[in-house]
């Protein structure tokens, strides 16, 4: 007999999403399996700081909130809830679901996943987690758990386990358990699966002002259809699936612990309004390795943003460059950064708009370099600096800020356990059959587009992107809609191109990857965050907009596509 297809929906895509987006999903149609998704790289970061003042600390409090008026309603209507909203104490986090569950009254039981943490491996880091897989999930549903909490899963395994312990999946179904994957990375960020942060919103007549949670019927053989609950904001289509499978990939292989999946074998079609289906999802053996997060405090930083308005923005950028540096040089700190942009445009309108910012960011291992010198020299010039000097907002005494690296550890050097209902610890094995992960050659380039006209024109025209961070590295993925517009961008929109439309990206190593299936190229650009997210080493620490810009940038577009 074929099980029925599971249905997983997703209700928080970060720490800090929608508070009542799981009373949403439990009132707004039918689903099986709810999964929460709290924990990012700078979360743990976070996470790791709370615990350092409470011993008690480590877990997206928040959850409990949302539960707390939820709870009841999930038990009456039998749907069971997975999240890593137990960070860095998931035992913790459990213990405080059961002691609410009995002051409601509620016959719940309440299971979770350990393992993951190895910060006294590694001296000096606030924290260090390996990333495990779906089946400690899985056994602890299996061992009738209604609550899962996990501390440091891969976002994916939230959707894996359920979908193995549902259909019984082996851990050598390479292939059922990549089609989970490929639909738990969709479902992770929440409403960006569903119209949120969509390079096209604004062609589609849907309200996209609140965008429903998406959730994936899934099916024995790993396919999926994605779709939301009817009468929900948004929209679901093949591009808001394509720009999501995009988000902080790389190649083609998509690594997990427990399968690495080929995302060159997705292939996506409508299958009716706000319901897309995902099928041909090929897998294989994962890596004999497990990748670890590892947060360590880097030092301080501090920061002044100088007003500049009006003429002579660049004498009075300099000007203040040289007294600043003058004041620091008494006690310099380890790194001393500017940035001046340019917002500002002549004959304008308003005083805003005719003022540029100049960013003056400054980091040392020793609060006191960072802080009282900056702020002291910051504020002497007050009245014997440029004209029209003034701050966005006087600098402080510094803050700490953390570093984000990646280290990998043999899979069976983990202690993976899941502890159940009735407190059996239950030790997940390692896989048995492991594939060293190396590139896909890259696929044949499709046949270019004859010669004609062509147009200046911004390549977001023609051409969607999304893009985000993985440590100090960043992707871009950028996919088109039609045939004719990938034999175009394929050949167009090669490394090189873009180190030219982006700048910043020039002396960086990027690579690129063709996914012929999605019409898309994905992009990695090392190094452009630094030190990751916590380190603030950019404008945007996170990259979220860098495809923005690259689809706001102007390149010769054929006529025939515009």
């Amino acid at each position: 007999m074929t099980a029925a297809p599971l249905r997983v929906g997703n209700f928080s895509g970060f720490y800090g999403d929608r508070a009542d987006a799981l009373r949403e999903m439990l009132t707004g149609g039918e689903v099986d399996v709810l999964t929460g998704d709290y924990l990012a790289e700078l979360t743990m970061l976070i996470l790791a700081r709370d615990r350092l003042k409470d011993p008690a600390a480590g877990y997206a409090r928040t959850f409990l909130r949302q539960l707390e008026e939820t709870l009841g309603l999930a038990h009456e209507r039998g749907v069971r809830i997975v999240t890593n909203a137990g960070g860095l104490h998931p035992a913790g986090l459990a213990d405080a679901v059961r002691r609410l569950a009995d002051r409601l009254g509620l016959p719940v039981r309440v299971a979770h996943v350990e393992g993951d943490d190895l910060t006294a491996r590694h001296p000096g880091s606030l924290a260090a987690h390996a990333y495990l897989g779906g089946f400690g999930i899985a056994a602890c549903l299996r061992g009738g758990a209604d609550v899962v909490v996990t501390g440091r899963v891969t976002d994916a395994a939230l959707v894996t386990g359920p979908a193995a312990a549902h259909f019984d999946w082996a851990p050598t179904e390479y292939d059922r358990l990549a089609g989970a994957v490929v639909a738990g990375h969709v479902l992770e960020c929440g409403t960006q699966a569903t119209g949120g942060n969509y390079a096209f919103f604004g062609e589609r007549p849907a309200d996209v002002r609140r965008p429903g949670f998406p959730l994936a019927e899934i099916h024995a053989d790993g396919s999926s259809v994605i779709t939301k609950h009817p009468g929900t904001g948004g929209f679901v289509d093949v591009g808001t699936v394509t720009a999501q499978l995009l988000y902080e990939t790389g190649g083609a292989r998509y690594a997990g612990p427990d399968v690495t999946a080929r995302l060159d074998s997705v292939r996506l079609g409508q299958d009716g309004p706000d319901r897309v289906r995902v099928e041909g999802v090929r897998g294989e053996a994962p890596p004999p390795v497990l990748k670890t997060g590892i947060n360590r405090l880097g030092g301080f930083r501090n920061e002044v943003v100088f007003v500049l308005t009006g003429l002579d923005v660049e004498a009075k950028a300099e000007l203040v460059k040289e007294q600043m540096g003058d004041a620091l040089a008494k006690a310099p700190p380890a790194e001393v950064r500017w940035e001046l942009a340019r917002t500002d445009r002549p004959d304008a309108g308003t005083e805003e708009t005719a003022s540029a910012l100049l960013r003056l960011v400054v980091r040392d291992p020793g609060q006191e370099a960072v802080g009282r010198a900056l702020s002291g020299a910051a504020v002497e010039l007050a009245l014997a600096s440029y004209p029209g000097f003034h701050v966005l907002a006087p600098p402080g005494k510094g803050s700490p800020y953390g570093v984000f690296e990646d280290a990998y550890v043999p899979q069976d050097a983990v202690d993976h356990v899941a502890v159940l209902p009735d407190g059996r610890r239950v030790a997940v094995r390692p896989p048995h059959r492991t594939r060293a992960l190396e590139d896909v050659p890259g696929p044949a380039l499709p046949e270019p587009l004859p010669a004609g006209p062509v147009r200046r024109a911004p390549l977001g025209l023609l051409a969607g992107a999304r893009s985000g961070d993985k440590g100090g590295n960043a992707n871009i993925g950028v996919w088109v809609r039609g045939d004719d517009a990938w034999r175009w961008l394929a050949h167009e929109l090669t490394a090189e191109r873009l180190r030219e439309l982006l700048p910043e990206t020039r002396d960086l190593p990027v690579t690129r990857h063709l996914l012929p299936n999605l019409r898309a190229v994905n992009f990695v650009v090392e190094g452009i965050l630094g030190e990751g997210v916590a380190a603030q080493a950019r404008f945007d620490p996170q990259a979220k907009a860098l495809g923005e810009w690259l689809r706001s940038r102007h390149l010769d577009i054929p006529e025939v596509l515009l």
